[in-house]
């Protein structure tokens, strides 16, 4: 097993078989690229201007140049920051001005959202969460929509509210009707939810018209964030009809600091569901495209000293793979972008302790769940803190993607326009 020359225990997310990439600053100091290792941060930045590392692709402030290279370049960069790491390389290792300004304390930098994201998808292809939503609203025999096992649904979402971790999610005001009522209100929303996902960023984009064959479509796969896509239930269930998500979803959604690359996860790829019906041949995945990560979701609450589990799912569990998702998404023609986020929607397991929202996991409020505080919760109130981690274990490392982590701050609003029935 390959080793770096930085100190990283078994349990560490960032061994030199992960090194995710994201942007970080310091204070005073401009935006720039680096990779996790350990508890550093390799600046690529300053590698790059010493010669260590060619192109010039990590001076931006973003990683959408080094996306837009394609994945030879991604495969020749990794490779070499590998070399430079290693521990039996002395480059760095043996040079005390080069380890100085190189390796930066990960305590001691600000991370920022890690690529310019021009468009955001949100897929819906867990089998399990779609089951129980439809389940609850719909009707229980029959959850599912006729087309949900034949392509993986999706929408369009928000790119400028998405967020990176750590930044706190504003309580929305909306619509909402209640079923007793044949009006609406107007005021904060009273069903705060997390929506536990996994999302993939674009790497290489394809041409306008141009359709991304199922075969192919791992090539234009950069890496993967881990995504809480913040929902507002009682504003959802009553504008969506007839088009879908809207304010109910893009009041917020928090993405982790670091972006896992595909080829740090390759070996962790698993069979995935059995799809049935077979798809159409244009989604007919070539090998397993499942990912055996476990998923976590925490939540603590104002008056906890720790956060409390209430969740824990694995991704592999996902019905619709990341490569159908993109298979579909193109197959009209839409052009994908560098630095575009699909997320795979809620990943909810079969169990209850494995459902992937609080919309689940309380049965829509019905059977709240208690916390060791003595608490209960049937949505997220003002200043609870949601915490998702995820981590795929290998023979002695764990590739992870850190945390993404929000806490509800109260609603803003004019009580002249509330409206309450």
């Amino acid at each position: 097993m390959r080793k770096s020359f930085i100190d990283v225990s078994s349990n560490c997310h960032f061994p030199i078989q992960n090194l995710p990439y994201g942007s970080f600053s310091r204070q005073g100091e401009p935006r720039r690229i680096g990779v996790a290792i350990g508890d550093y941060v390799l600046d690529l930045a300053f590698l790059q201007r010493e010669g260590l590392i060619e192109g010039g692709y990590f001076q931006s402030a973003v990683l959408n140049p080094f996306l837009r290279m394609g994945k030879n370049v991604w495969s020749k960069s990794r490779l070499a920051i590998q070399e430079l790491l290693d521990a039996g390389n002395p480059t760095i290792r043996d040079n005390p001005r080069l380890r100085e300004k190189a390796l930066i304390s990960r305590d001691s930098i600000t991370t920022h959202l890690p690529v310019e994201i021009g468009d955001y998808t949100d897929f819906y292809s867990s089998k399990e969460h779609a089951s129980n939503v439809g389940a609850m609203f719909r009707d229980p025999l029959n959850p599912l929509l006729p087309n949900w096992t034949h392509l993986p649904v999706a929408y369009h979402g928000r790119s400028s509210s998405i967020v990176i971790t750590g930044t706190p999610i504003r309580r929305p005001c909306g619509q909402t009707k209640p079923e007793t009522q044949s009006l609406p209100n107007f005021g904060p929303s009273r069903f705060m939810d997390f929506e536990l996902e996994v999302g993939c960023i674009v790497g290489a984009g394809n041409e306008l018209g141009e359709p991304i064959p199922i075969s192919q479509a791992s090539e234009h796969i950069f890496g993967m964030v881990l995504v809480n896509d913040w929902s507002a239930r009682d504003i959802q269930s009553w504008e969506y009809v007839p088009l879908g998500p809207f304010l109910g979803k893009n009041l917020g959604t928090s993405i982790s600091p670091w972006v896992v690359p595909l080829e740090a996860l390759n070996s962790f790829r698993v069979d995935g569901p059995t799809q049935d019906p077979p798809p159409l041949p244009y989604l007919r995945s070539n090998g397993p495209w499942a990912f055996d990560i476990a998923l976590e979701v925490q939540l603590r609450t104002p008056k906890m000293d720790h956060a409390a589990t209430i969740s824990s799912v694995n991704f592999s569990t996902l019905y619709w793979n990341i490569c159908q998702q993109i298979s579909h998404h193109t197959s009209n023609g839409c052009n994908l972008r560098p630095g575009d986020l699909l997320a795979s929607g809620t990943v909810s397991g079969k169990t209850p302790t494995s459902y992937g929202s609080m919309l689940e996991l309380t049965w829509r409020g019905a059977n709240p769940i208690t916390l060791p505080s003595g608490e209960q919760r049937s949505s997220l109130q003002d200043g609870d803190k949601v915490i998702m981690t995820g981590a795929a274990r290998g023979d002695g490392y764990t590739v992870g993607f850190g945390e993404v982590e929000g806490t509800i701050l109260p609603a803003l609003v004019d009580p002249a326009l509330v409206v309450s029935r």
